[in-house]
């Protein structure tokens, strides 16, 4: 629906447009009536609504085929990230790589000029950088999972829906009578396989994953785990531990031993983090100066403010209170105001 908004809105303005879809990589292990939900993105049935749309506004419209791209750049680090025993972010790096990477490329191959989605975030020009900044719409935005994003293509890219609201996105669809079954409702899982949660996909490919214990920090047995993949940091429910009265949380997973430790409610909470992989949207922060800003480490979690170093390589990040649910593989992104300067790959090692 956003995209489909995004069309006919430019092509009120004028703009010469060429539709496209991708075509990405769908679990093909998973059962064949899940691989059927039209929820997902891939389904005939997005396909068939997006060409009615480029037809309707009448408009060349291409699926392209990006299942071998996807698998190897967003898939396959996935399920090794998993097996490492890090929660990874796989939207983070689609963007990157695939809808701002191979997409991209294959828009400039088109003779297009810009690439046009239904993000919501926004991306402005002063003195000549691209800045990328959060979505007015602040339980919609994305500009979290967009950091990884170089002044290249941002300057490539046009979110035509980030200064809305999402109820304004709804009431233009219906303007613009873009096709919509009653049954609507936005996907929050992640696109390539049906399941709500990774469970049932990581069993299928990392078929070897073996019980194990659950200890507190003290090395006292108080459970036993299904499988190191099947638990994040900061989890609390599910652990299956009976007999005690306070809740736990998962602090860490060690895969050495294939054991995961819990901690009471509150000591699970740590003061610091560190992360590498570290991506800054226009100008790195100097090394070893220390500033003031404020983090998330989550999509639509709460920002926290924080103490920030950089020593050339890693982000170490200092947080005035104790932050729960600091996982391997998952992202820092920093903020100033609603400006995002960059972010990095939390890491415990």
């Amino acid at each position: 629906m956003d995209s489909s908004v995004v069309a006919h809105l430019l092509k009120q303005q004028g703009h010469e447009l060429v539709g496209v879809m991708m075509k990405l990589w769908v679990d093909p292990l998973a059962p064949e009536v899940r691989r059927a939900i039209p929820t997902k993105c891939c389904s005939l049935e997005h396909i068939e609504r997006a060409k009615a749309v480029c037809s309707q506004l009448d408009i060349p419209f291409y699926v392209l085929n990006l299942e071998d791209e996807f698998k190897k750049d967003v898939v396959d680090p996935f399920i090794q990230d998993y097996k490492d025993g890090k929660t990874p972010n796989p939207c983070i790096e689609c963007n990157r790589n695939i809808k701002f990477g191979t997409l991209l490329s294959k828009m400039k191959e088109l003779g297009c000029e810009k690439l046009a989605t239904g993000h919501y975030a926004q991306v402005q020009q002063q003195d000549g950088i691209y800045q990328l900044k959060e979505a007015e719409d602040q339980t919609k935005d994305q500009s979290y999972y967009l950091y990884g994003l170089s002044q290249e293509q941002l300057s490539c890219i046009m979110f035509p829906l980030g200064a809305m609201e999402k109820s304004e996105t709804f009431a233009l669809a219906k303007e613009f009578e873009v096709p919509m079954n009653s049954s609507y409702r936005e996907s929050q899982d992640l696109c390539f396989y049906p399941e709500k949660d990774p469970q049932a996909f990581l069993e299928r490919y990392i078929p070897d994953t073996k019980e194990g214990t659950i200890r507190l920090e003290d090395e006292t047995e108080v459970g036993t785990h299904k499988g190191l993949p099947f638990y994040t940091i900061g989890q609390r429910k599910g652990l299956g531990i009976g007999g005690l009265k306070i809740p736990l949380h998962v602090t860490r997973k060690d895969t050495e031993t294939n054991t995961i430790y819990v901690a009471p409610d509150g000591s699970d909470c740590k003061l610091e983090l560190r992360a590498n992989n570290v991506h800054w949207i226009h100008t790195p922060l100097e090394k070893n100066t220390e500033i003031q800003k404020e983090v998330r480490i989550s999509s639509l979690g709460k920002r926290y403010k924080t103490t920030i170093n950089y020593d050339g390589n890693t982000l170490f990040c200092t947080f005035n209170k104790g932050l729960r649910g600091i996982s391997d593989g998952q992202s820092v992104v920093i903020y100033d105001g609603n400006t995002i300067l960059g972010g990095a790959t939390i890491c415990t090692e």
